[in-house]
């Protein structure tokens, strides 16, 4: 579920997750930059163990990093009201696609040979 794709279907963005809340119209936008994922690393997520031990608290962790960009003040306790209160659990396919919000900053750092060109610097390796 968490692979790494090729550099080729990267380039293709992943629109956010975007939440409103019927009540009190509250808007949420889940999305993930370098510095959300870099939040999430420093907290010891890996996505990479996502995929082949799904644990309950992995994903309630998963959904409030991907508040982090955009409602950076989001505590956990408020994102899993959230997610159980609110939304009343996990909708089918979310986890899906936080996770490949998640990975977004990671495939934009794999340029292929096309984008290579337009680079100011040379690598040779």
């Amino acid at each position: 579920m968490a692979e790494k794709k090729t550099a080729k279907t990267e380039n293709k963005a992943v629109k956010p997750i975007v939440l409103t809340d019927n009540v009190t119209g509250d808007v949420y936008v889940l999305e993930f930059s370098r510095d959300s994922v870099k939040f999430a690393e420093s907290k010891g997520f890996d996505i990479n163990e996502f995929g082949s031990k799904v644990q309950i608290s992995a994903i309630e962790d998963l959904f409030w990093y991907a508040f982090r960009m955009h409602q950076p003040k989001t505590s956990k306790a408020d994102a899993d009201k959230i997610l159980y209160e609110k939304l009343g659990g996990v909708p089918e396919g979310l986890v899906e696609r936080l996770a490949e919000l998640y990975l977004a900053p990671f495939n934009s750092l794999i340029r292929d040979e096309e984008s290579s060109k337009n680079s100011q610097m040379t690598v040779d390796f």
